[in-house]
């Protein structure tokens, strides 16, 4: 018996063969552009878009008594985003302060001293030379009545009065040199005194710059353009030197892709060579970038345990080099790019060589 066929059967069929037809066009469309690129351009889209992301790091400890800036925030370089109770520091500088006045001031003691003992030190050298002047006029003296006593005309007892003063003379003219030399020790006392208070002084100074450091690391401030991160902290907690508080993202250098190719692509590739990327956010903009730098090794080889092929389980895999890539273009352009998005990279085989 012979079937026969509906005319919506026809239609239905008709329509089939119309899709069928349509699909294979797209599928045959699409391969020949897929061919085309892999022909035209070494791709990979194993790449990531990276920036400098930096940890806001505090170097006081202390209470945060003020939180000035919110997760993704932009914020300017020196902006202020926290503030840290700062009355300890204060307090300490403030007391140093104090120390380094009260060295100061006996230094200035120290120098007084020192003018009113030169002064008596020139006021003994001056009673040394007169002295001195007394014992050779003196021994003078003495010598000529010895010789008229000799000659027997002079007395004894006026020798022995003129005897009696030389000696007076010359003790007091050791006790006049004996007071100099005093005075000059007490100098040279005093010029050492004077080195170690001028050195508790440079020791006090540095340690007040030091305070004075520690008070303006009190107030934590971005140290260029950027837009904030995580933050981890909040008003009223106790925090430690050295802690992570929040994190920036650098505004102020570029953003590279690091584009994980095979080591079967690499082999023309070169510095300066200019290649598309397209995000996967963003499918319908193209972005372009200019090849910066190759790894200088394979991305396993700077692994935390790097493959060691002697060990007698051997597989071989095609390995992977990360390629940086510089993104070019005006920053309010590129900043669609985020940290770690997914792109694909496409290089251009016409410029290889070119």
């Amino acid at each position: 018996m012979k079937k026969k066929y509906t005319p919506t059967d026809r239609i239905i069929t008709k329509i089939t063969g119309w899709i069928s037809v349509l699909i294979v066009a797209a599928l045959t469309i699409w391969g020949g552009f897929t061919l085309k690129n892999y022909y035209e351009y070494e791709q990979t889209n194993d790449a990531q878009v990276q920036e400098y992301i930096n940890p806001v790091i505090s170097r006081a400890g202390g209470f945060i008594v003020a939180v000035r800036f919110e997760e993704n925030q932009e914020v300017k370089k020196g902006d202020t985003l926290l503030l840290i109770d700062n009355r300890e520091y204060i307090l300490q500088q403030k007391q140093t302060q104090a120390a380094l006045q009260k060295a100061r001031a006996e230094l200035k003691v120290l120098e007084s001293n020192t003018g009113t003992i030169t002064k008596e030190a020139a006021s003994a050298q001056a009673q040394v030379e007169a002295n001195k002047a007394k014992v050779w006029k003196q021994e003078l003296d003495y010598n000529r009545y010895k010789k008229l006593y000799d000659e027997e005309s002079a007395t004894k007892q006026r020798l022995e009065e003129v005897k009696a003063t030389l000696e007076v003379n010359e003790s007091n003219y050791q006790s006049s040199r004996d007071t100099y030399a005093a005075s000059v020790s007490k100098i040279n006392d005093i010029q050492a005194e004077k080195k170690v208070v001028q050195a508790e002084i440079a020791r006090l100074e540095a340690l007040l710059d030091r305070h004075k450091l520690d008070v303006s690391y009190t107030a934590i401030t971005a140290a260029y353009d950027g837009r904030m991160g995580r933050r981890t902290v909040e008003v009223g907690q106790m925090i430690d030197a050295g802690e992570t508080l929040a994190f920036i993202v650098n505004n102020e250098t570029d953003k590279w892709v690091v584009a994980n190719y095979k080591e079967t692509q690499i082999k023309d590739m070169k510095i300066g060579d200019r290649v598309k990327i397209v995000a996967d956010s963003y499918p319908d903009r193209e972005f372009h970038g200019t090849i910066i730098s190759l790894s200088p090794a394979t991305g396993s080889s700077f692994s935390l345990l790097p493959p060691d092929n002697s060990t007698g389980n051997y597989v071989k895999i095609v390995q992977r080099i990360p390629v940086r890539i510089r993104v070019d273009g005006k920053r309010n352009e590129i900043n669609v790019l985020k940290m770690g998005m997914n792109v694909n990279v496409y290089a251009d085989k016409k410029h290889f060589n070119g």
